[in-house]
């Protein structure tokens, strides 16, 4: 069982990694609604739309890749700071 040391950097890079995560998570789901919106069929959708909706989707997603890239890298940096302390003890 891994002890949790109450320091402050890694309370603050703690809370980022999961700040991080929940934004990637609410991109994901906003992206795959703007695609969704590109691959069913409606009547009055123009290629214009269609555009708008891929270029959403293509940033939405881009940025959810970004952000678990960063939640990720605070990760690593935890996993590195509790290693540290593990051969201090």
């Amino acid at each position: 069982m891994k002890k949790f040391r109450k320091n402050p950097t890694t309370t603050a890079l703690r809370s980022k990694m999961t700040d991080f995560k929940r934004f990637a998570i609410t991109l994901l789901c906003v992206g795959a609604f703007f695609y969704i919106g590109t691959i069913l069929p409606t009547s009055d959708k123009t290629d214009a739309y269609t555009n708008v909706y891929m270029g959403a989707t293509v940033l939405f997603l881009s940025l959810s890749i970004l952000f678990f890239s960063v939640a990720k890298k605070y990760k690593r940096i935890l996993d590195e700071i509790d290693d540290q302390d593990s051969f201090q003890e």
